[in-house]
C-alpha cells in the first residue's frame, strides 16, 4: 500500500511530513554489505574542436599538453608555437560500479581547469581514467553533451546554466573489472546501515538470525557482522537472501529547516508539548523630508556665519497591531502547528523562529535541524 504525504505550504513554506517507519522494509533498503561499493576515477584531457572558446595561449598548461598529445602522432613543435582558442583541458570523472566488467560502458562528466568560455560542441580525446590505486580502469572519450551556453558580442555578454562542465553519455569503456571487498571463501561478512542507530542495528541483527538462519550480532550502530556455519557455496544467493530480511527500522523524531527553500520536513512521530504561542508585530516607519533655508535680500558683504542651511524634519510612525496567539494541544504534531500558523498568516522566517523557540521552551519532542 502505497502511503500520500500530506503537503502544507505557508506562503514561501513548505512543510512535508513523513509517516512513522512503523512497517517493515527489506534489509537492503536500508544497509548495503561491506565491499560493494562505487568507486571514482579520474583522468586529464583534453577537449578539441571548440570554436575560439577553448583555453587562451596563457594557459600554458593546456598549451604543453597539445605539444605533447600532437607527438605521439610524429608531430614536433614547440609550445611556443601554439596559439589556438580551440581546445580547452579539463577534468574527466566518473564512478566504477561494483561489479563492473570489462566492456561496460559508463557515462562521464567533464570540467573545463583553464580559461575556456564554453566546451560547447568539443569533443573529447582518449583518456585514461584512474582509480585511487593508480590503476588504470576505464578510457574516455567522445562528443560531450553541454546544457548551457556563453554568447559575447560587443561587450555584452548573455549565459545560460554552466557551459564549461559537461557530460559524454556512455563515453568511458571499462578496461579493467571492479575491485571487490567481498571474500568468496569467508564464513563472515558485514551489512553496513546508511543511517547508523542502536535500534535498528539490533533489529537487523534479531531478524537475521530469525529469518536467514545465520548468526548475527551487532558491532555498533552502523555495522552488523553475520557468521555463516560454513563458507556458502554460493554466495550470491546467500546474501540475496540476507538483502530480503525483513525489518523495521527506528526512525528518530526530527525536524530538518531549510531557510532558504522555506521547506520544513518532519518526521511523522515528532510530537508537541502543550504551548500557547503569541506572536506580534510591531512596524516603525521613519519618513525624513529635507527643507532649504535661505538668507532673504542680497548681502554685499556677507558673513560666514550666513549661509544656505538644510534642515531635516523626521515624521516617525509607530504601528503595533494587536499580538496573534496559537494553543497547541499536548501531542499535536508538527503538521498540526503549520497548519494552525497558516491561519495567521506567518512567514517563513517566524514559522523558523517559532520552532526555534518550542524547542528551547522544551515543547519539541525531538531533534531541530536547520540547514
Amino acid at each position: 500500500m502505497r502511503r500520500t504525504f500530506p503537503v502544507f505550504i505557508l506562503l514561501s513554506l513548505c512543510c512535508v511530513t513523513a509517516w512513522a517507519g512503523g512497517d517493515s522494509v527489506r534489509l537492503k533498503e536500508i544497509a548495503r554489505v561491506e565491499g560493494v561499493r562505487d568507486n571514482a576515477l579520474t583522468g586529464y584531457g583534453l577537449v578539441v574542436g571548440l570554436s575560439g572558446t577553448g583555453d587562451s595561449s596563457k594557459n600554458r598548461l593546456t598549451v604543453q599538453s597539445v605539444a605533447n598529445a600532437l607527438s605521439h602522432f610524429g608531430v614536433n613543435i614547440s609550445p611556443d608555437d601554439l596559439n589556438s582558442r580551440n581546445v580547452a583541458a579539463v577534468m574527466v570523472t566518473t564512478k566504477l560500479p561494483a561489479f563492473a566488467e570489462s566492456g561496460q560502458q559508463l557515462d562521464v562528466s567533464v570540467s573545463s581547469v583553464g580559461d575556456a568560455r564554453s566546451l560547447a560542441g568539443g569533443i573529447l580525446l582518449e583518456t585514461p581514467l584512474n582509480g585511487p590505486d593508480g590503476k588504470l580502469y576505464a578510457l574516455a572519450q567522445g562528443p560531450l553533451a553541454v546544457g548551457g551556453y556563453e554568447i559575447h558580442a560587443y561587450g555584452s555578454s548573455e549565459q545560460k546554466n554552466h557551459p564549461t562542465v559537461g557530460r559524454v553519455p556512455n563515453g568511458a569503456l571499462v578496461e579493467r573489472e571492479a575491485p571487490l571487498g567481498l571474500d568468496s571463501g569467508g564464513r563472515t561478512l558485514d551489512v553496513v546501515l546508511y543511517q547508523p542507530d542502536f535500534t535498528t542495528a539490533e533489529r537487523v541483527a534479531d531478524s537475521l538470525r530469525r529469518n536467514a538462519g545465520v548468526n548475527a550480532i551487532a558491532e555498533h550502530a552502523g555495522k552488523i557482522r553475520v557468521t555463516f556455519a560454513s563458507p556458502p557455496q554460493d554466495l550470491v544467493r546467500a546474501i540475496s537472501m540476507i538483502e530480503n530480511v525483513p525489518v523495521t527500522p527506528d526512525q528518530t523524531a526530527r525536524v530538518v529547516v531549510n531557510e532558504r527553500t522555506g521547506t520544513v520536513v518532519s518526521g511523522g512521530d515528532v510530537r508537541l508539548g502543550a504551548v500557547t504561542i503569541s506572536q506580534g508585530d510591531l512596524r516603525i516607519v521613519v519618513q525624513t523630508t529635507y527643507q532649504v533655508s535661505q538668507p532673504d535680500g542680497v548681502l554685499v558683504r556677507p558673513s560666514p556665519n550666513i549661509g544656505t542651511a538644510v534642515i531635516p524634519q523626521a515624521d516617525i510612525h509607530v504601528r503595533e497591531p494587536e499580538a496573534k496567539m496559537v494553543t497547541i494541544p499536548g501531542g499535536a504534531t508538527v503538521a498540526d502547528l503549520i497548519g494552525a500558523l497558516r491561519a495567521i498568516h506567518l512567514s517563513t522566517r517566524d514559522v523558523i523562529t517559532i520552532l526555534q523557540s518550542i524547542k528551547d521552551a522544551g515543547a519539541l519532542r525531538g531533534e531541530l535541524i536547520i540547514q
